[in-house]
């Protein structure tokens, strides 16, 4: 096992004589114990100091073509080296990879180095960089940091699938090396955010306004259309006409819902509806994709 790695962005709370630490990640604020985790199961208090847990640690890694991640106008036809690990700052009642987004899974260890020289390996094959994926790539910041920097000067590109659910400081502080990212916007609705994700809408779209204004990353966003959540035609017009106030150059990628996790009492997304909404938003957006059919 990888050892654990001291946590970039938290603070001691002094005023208390149990050691607790304040996590500054995410917008989740979590105050954490000794001996106890974050929400995101990869933060743990270990005497007074935070640390990363899935540090160099992946629970998957692939050669992917680039319109998987999806990314639709980065480089098509390319290969990105797809790596993560475990866990998450959400948790989305219908989550397709909850098995190491919301546990601790079987890893193997890695390290930034080791990464970065794989991808390199992988030219020849027509990878471009590496996407830090399949789980949370916030919540293994520290990693995605130092790799990401590594890539960058090994000429390699860096890619984010991420939920967005970030703060700004980190989230500023990582994109210089960041040169595409793809951010789920899950909803228009904050309502939506806190019963289904435990999360809220207004931080994922500062997330994504930020990300839109850094010139040298690349933005496209994802919805999975769920039946009778967020499949409205008036919901799908306001979030193409809020996208389209940023940029109609945005892709937005509407992917196809299907029953998991907790979420199983829901029939897949019927075609007609994706394309439905595909209509809608393509009177605000140059770039609307169904995806998952």
């Amino acid at each position: 096992m990888a050892d654990y790695k001291r946590a970039m962005y938290f603070e001691k709370l002094d005023d208390t004589d149990e050691s607790k630490v304040h996590c500054l990640l995410c917008p989740q604020d979590c105050v954490i114990k000794p001996g106890t985790d974050g929400a995101c199961k990869a933060r743990r208090n270990i005497g007074g100091e935070l640390y990363s847990l899935n540090y160099g640690r992946v629970t998957s890694i692939s050669l992917d073509p680039v319109e998987k991640k999806p990314l639709s106008r980065f480089h098509p036809g390319s290969y990105i080296l797809s790596a993560g690990s475990f866990g998450c700052n959400l948790k989305c009642a219908f989550c397709q990879n909850w098995s190491i987004s919301q546990m601790e899974a079987r890893t193997n260890d890695a390290s930034p180095e080791m990464l970065v020289k794989k991808a390199a390996e992988l030219k020849s094959r027509g990878n471009i960089g590496i996407a830090y994926t399949y789980n949370e790539p916030f919540i293994w910041y520290e990693f995605v940091y130092e790799t990401a920097a590594a890539a960058k000067k090994a000429g390699l590109l860096n890619v984010l699938v991420t939920n967005g659910f970030v703060r700004e400081d980190p989230l500023r502080n990582l994109l210089p090396s960041i040169d595409a990212m793809n951010i789920d916007l899950k909803s228009f609705s904050d309502d939506f955010y806190k019963k289904i994700c435990k999360g809220s809408l207004e931080h994922v779209k500062k997330t994504i306004m930020i990300a839109a204004a850094a010139e040298w990353c690349h933005v496209e966003l994802t919805t999975l259309i769920i039946p009778g959540l967020n499949d409205s035609e008036a919901e799908i017009g306001e979030t193409a006409s809020w996208i389209s106030s940023i940029s109609p150059d945005i892709p937005l990628h509407l992917s196809r819902f299907f029953p998991d996790y907790e979420m199983r009492d829901r029939p897949p997304t019927p075609r007609e509806t994706l394309e439905k909404a595909a209509e809608i938003a393509s009177k605000h957006l140059k770039y609307v994709y169904i995806g998952n059919i």
